[in-house]
């Protein structure tokens, strides 16, 4: 007799679950006995253009159908809110019940902030950040219904997914750090406003080798010895399916860093240094003398090579 998976009579929403990180993580959850609704808007570029298309939802679908789960796709855009009621009401329907909600769907249009347009801005605010809030808040409102109905918690589970963009900053990538960092702050506070309905909230940053990050991970090659990638999407998931698991109720309002064999739990941020004017209120002099000597000794402009940020090392 095989003993019960850990997500055995659990449902699933996994969003931009078609490619990368988000196919990995809805694979994953199934693997643990999950129930998938697999979400993506199907289209070809890594900037949101191009044709809609069913295909590359239907064949992560048929995938973890293939391999004994169950899995229903759905094309929709989750930064359009009734398209992410759709989705959420669509799980509901099928397996009867939500209670997991990774949230993946994203676009990238890349630029330095003296170039980028209002439409590269609005476009990827709107998919990470919006797309976010939509589908949790409509999970959010099927949470707290039940948990009415019962008059007790219920089982819910979000997984966010943030980057270290948001962390050490990406010169580049303006409206995309803006946004992953926004979806930190969407976390912390759903994290304390579904708390009492059972639910937690969570947030990743993962560091893997998708076509959102060909750029980024252009000269770090995949081994060819047959050793651990350490930037596969597959060394990601597990992170995901324990998140969503019964094991991780203590696990609320977090930010982790992933990557191959490697979990890292953020700390929020902790105040560094603190100075107290001399009388009632701070002078322009007063500050000038104690602020600029702690920065002369902090460049406030540093930062870190790739290699060292990143811990892997660059082939050539």
């Amino acid at each position: 007799m095989s003993l019960p998976l850990p997500l055995d009579g659990l449902s699933a929403i996994v969003t931009g679950a078609a490619r990368g990180l988000g196919r990995a993580e809805a694979l994953e959850l199934a693997r643990l006995g999950a129930a998938v609704v697999v979400n993506d808007f199907g289209q070809p570029a890594r900037d949101g253009s191009g044709e809609a298309s069913a295909a590359p939802a239907e064949e992560v679908a048929a995938e973890i159908r293939a391999a004994g789960g169950r899995a229903i796709a759905h094309v929709g855009d989750v930064a359009e809110f009734q398209q992410a009621r759709e989705l959420v009401e669509l799980a509901v329907s099928t397996y009867g019940k939500l209670d997991i909600l990774v949230n993946n769907a994203g676009i990238l249009r890349d630029r330095m902030i003296f170039s980028m347009n209002e439409d590269e801005w609005d476009a990827v605010i709107r998919v990470h950040l919006k797309g976010h809030f939509n589908t949790t808040h409509f999970a959010a409102i099927h949470w707290r219904e039940r948990s009415k109905q019962s008059g007790g918690s219920v089982y819910g589970r979000i997984v966010n997914t943030s980057s270290e963009a948001f962390l050490a900053g990406s010169a580049g990538q303006p409206n995309y750090a803006a946004a992953k960092g926004g979806i930190v702050g969407l976390t912390t506070s759903t994290a304390l406003a579904l708390a009492k309905y059972g639910v937690t909230a969570n947030a990743i940053c993962p560091r893997a080798r998708t076509r959102m990050t060909q750029d980024v991970f252009a000269g770090f090659q995949e081994p060819a010895d047959g050793t651990l990638d350490a930037l596969a999407p597959e060394h990601v998931s597990p992170l995901v399916g324990y998140l969503a698991s019964p094991a991780a109720a203590g696990v609320n309002g977090q930010l982790l860093v992933v990557h191959g064999g490697m979990v890292a739990i953020v700390e929020r941020p902790r105040v560094a240094a603190k100075f107290d004017a001399a009388k009632e209120a701070f002078t322009f002099a007063e500050l000038d003398e104690l602020i600029t000597p702690y920065y002369a000794d902090r460049p406030g402009g540093e930062t870190f090579a790739a290699a060292e940020v990143l811990g892997l090392k660059r082939e050539r």
